[in-house]
């Protein structure tokens, strides 16, 4: 039986859902804090499955639902603009949209395409205590904001390659920080500098028995907080999923990351010197496939992780939630 139907080129449906324009989404919109409140420009996730598969030509949309839920702990310390936060909880509700436009002339062998994503969505944090920076004194006792509004914008040029049930890809985003952002704010939809973050992905999908395995690993160069004088240090990550296909609609299966600072933070505000981050994540996924009209194909994915392992970063659960569009393929009968 085959799970898939469409041209050689698509490798199927699962190769024209426009996935491409759902990895950015959120972005640095996590519920506390900027940069050096424990977090990073990547967020976990963002990489799923069919990941490096190649997608039909033309426009594609998508858009995302994200809900966050961290806790840093009643002893764990944040720095933040000068001051430390202790006993950080924060909780998001997010959404991302926007296209995605894959061309149809190859580049260098591949499939080239181009993504822009914007946020939107409500940041809420509380603090059990803010100490000050040196020589401001101390201020204890609880703390809590939240915010509405709309985040940073997120380009994303990517290239992928199809030969046979093996799909490989390379691609480079970044951060535009023009999102909603105040250093003194405990939440925060805005990172306030900004950020490159490049990497390689594969996925296997075998049209056949619809088994499919997708794995991405990448690094992230992140510029100073002119607010700040707070600079990350340089990321690495890895996104992987596997899944199998039930039907030709339906597939099951599992997704985890892996996300681990390489190099200390710096500059004037990194009140705790290196402050190197990591964080591991793992849990079940559902897709369905379907057609959405003659033009068009829809897919839609639910995922949530369970995070373990943090260090120097909150860590609780998360769900996201995919709806996304494209260019129907040539279906055969």
């Amino acid at each position: 039986m085959q799970y898939w139907r469409g041209t050689k080129s698509s490798c199927g449906y699962a190769a024209r859902l426009g996935y491409a324009a759902v990895l950015l989404a959120a972005v640095a919109t996590s519920p506390a804090h900027a940069d050096e409140g424990g977090l990073s420009f990547w967020l976990p996730g963002l990489q799923g499955s069919f990941a490096a598969v190649p997608t039909q030509p033309g426009w594609s949309f998508a858009s995302l639902y994200l809900h966050l839920s961290a806790d840093g702990g009643a002893n764990a310390r944040f720095p933040r603009g000068g001051q430390i936060d202790v006993g950080v909880d924060g909780r998001g509700n997010l959404f991302a949209f926007g296209p995605t436009y894959t061309f149809e002339e190859p580049l260098l062998g591949g499939q080239a395409a181009f993504s822009l994503l914007a946020i939107a969505g409500r940041s809420s944090a509380s603090v059990d205590a803010t100490l000050t920076g040196p020589g401001g004194g101390t201020v204890s006792g609880s703390r809590s904001e939240a915010i509405t509004g709309f985040g940073d914008l997120f380009p994303q040029f990517s290239l992928k390659w199809n030969d046979g049930v093996n799909n490989y890809m390379t691609y480079v985003t970044g951060d535009i920080p023009v999102g909603s952002y105040d250093p003194d704010r405990l939440a925060n939809l805005g990172l306030g500098h900004a950020a490159v973050d490049g990497g390689v992905g594969y996925t296997y999908l075998d049209p056949g028995t619809g088994r499919e395995f997708s794995i991405v690993g990448g690094l992230t160069y992140n510029f100073e907080n002119p607010d700040t004088d707070y600079k990350n240090g340089i990321d690495g990550h890895i996104d992987w999923a596997a899944s199998q296909f039930l039907n030709e609609h339906v597939h099951v299966g599992v997704v985890g990351y892996a996300f681990q600072q390489l190099t200390g933070d710096s500059g004037a505000g990194a009140t705790l010197g290196d402050f190197k981050t990591r964080v591991f994540g793992i849990g079940p996924q559902v897709g369905y496939k379907f057609q959405a009209s003659d033009a068009a194909d829809g897919y839609v994915n639910l995922k949530g992780y369970y995070e373990f392992g943090a260090k120097n970063r909150a860590e609780g659960w998360n769900v996201w939630l995919t709806l996304a569009f494209s260019p129907a393929a040539k279906r055969t009968e």
